[in-house]
């Protein structure tokens, strides 16, 4: 097979300089403001993107060293296959997050709920759709019961 070679569109600033204590996710990172810096080049690709209050980022893990298949998520103490999970030592280290859009000016976008690292090559920005994003009667397998206030639960460094 092929090898795929993704180049960074930007990159994104936060105020996280440390994987420890950061969010695990971008509903547990509200008034967490960043900003992200598109390269000129792409630049023209934001025309019309301020019209949406939420956008997806898709990113590079850049401080993730090689991946397990087997992990023990943030949100549990047991052991899950690394697809079930939303964890960071990937195969690919590709991480998603859905942040809300503050404003644009040039080609620089301020966010907020950011919980990514500061520095993150962003490789790819999509509009959020509630209506097609969204998924009614979505089953959460192991997650079912694992109601844990993730308004609280921080990083540690169990994926250096």
């Amino acid at each position: 097979m092929n090898k795929i070679i993704i180049e960074p569109i930007g990159t994104i600033f936060t105020p996280h300089l440390d994987v420890k204590n950061m969010p695990i996710q971008p509903i547990a990172a509200r008034g967490v403001k960043g900003y992200i810096e598109i390269f000129e080049e792409y630049a023209d690709g934001l025309k019309d993107l301020e019209g949406f209050s939420h956008i997806t980022l898709l990113y590079h893990f850049h401080e993730i060293k090689g991946y397990e298949l087997v992990v023990t998520p943030f949100m549990d103490t047991e052991m899950h296959g690394i697809f079930a999970t939303k964890a960071p030592k990937r195969p690919n280290a590709i991480g998603v997050s859905t942040v809300k859009l503050i404003g644009i000016e040039g080609n620089i976008l301020t966010v907020e709920q950011v919980d990514m690292l500061d520095g993150t090559p962003l490789i790819d920005i999509k509009p959020f759709y509630p209506r097609y994003d969204n998924r009614r009667n979505a089953k959460i397998g192991w997650l079912l019961n694992k109601d844990i206030g993730l308004d609280k639960l921080r990083s540690d460094e169990r994926f250096r």
